[in-house]
């Protein structure tokens, strides 16, 4: 499915990535080159409330069909976390009154992906048997939690079984500037070459 994602309709997204998801090839690994099997299933950022229905579909195909998904939200998790370490009313109460950048330094340290994100989804993928991990909540932490510092850090913790993050932008690859996840269709400075576009691997 290599045409413009963007002009594909909803039904057919669906059967593409539940064919792709629920088949041997994915579950197993297989066509990767060694490379850790991390997926982006981007979409128009206007297509949010279409993909969040859609993914809800997705899940209950796949789950019907036998195959375990874990759904991660990061932004529910990043609410978590603050609440875990009693920072949530602070933040709460910061907010009207603190410039974006402060309020956005307070929350990248304590969401940092490396210290604090990644092990809070480790020990998700630890404590639930699944084949397949799915996340989701990227536009919505963004700009104090960037997807490609996720993945980064993710690549040794979220190896053995597939991750598709649903991604509310493109994924593009050029031979000049190597492969960018462009959030909104707009911010080109996430660079992040291991993904593989899910509408561009075959079932």
């Amino acid at each position: 499915m290599r045409k413009d994602i963007a002009k594909v309709p909803m039904p057919d997204r669906l059967q593409h990535l539940f064919s792709v998801v629920s088949g041997q090839r994915f579950l197993n690994k297989q066509g990767l080159g060694n490379e850790v099997p991390f997926f982006i299933c981007p979409y128009r950022p206007e297509e949010a409330v279409e993909m969040e229905r859609l993914q809800r579909q997705l899940v209950n195909r796949l789950e019907q069909s036998g195959i375990r998904i874990l759904s991660i939200n990061l932004y529910d998790l990043a609410v978590d976390i603050l609440k875990e370490r009693d920072i949530w009313n602070q933040v709460l109460e910061l907010e009207p009154t603190a410039s974006k950048d402060q309020l956005k330094e307070l929350l990248q340290g304590v969401l940092d992906p490396e210290a604090h994100l990644v092990p809070a989804i480790a020990e998700k993928l630890q404590s639930i048997e699944f084949d397949v991990l799915f996340l989701s909540g990227v536009g919505e932490v963004f700009p104090y939690i960037r997807s490609h510092n996720v993945l980064n850090n993710l690549q040794s913790t979220a190896k053995d079984q597939p991750t598709v993050m649903f991604f509310p932008g493109s994924y593009t690859h050029s031979l000049e500037t190597g492969a960018s996840l462009d959030l909104f269709g707009r911010l080109h400075d996430d660079k992040y070459y291991r993904a593989f576009n899910i509408f561009h691997y075959e079932a």
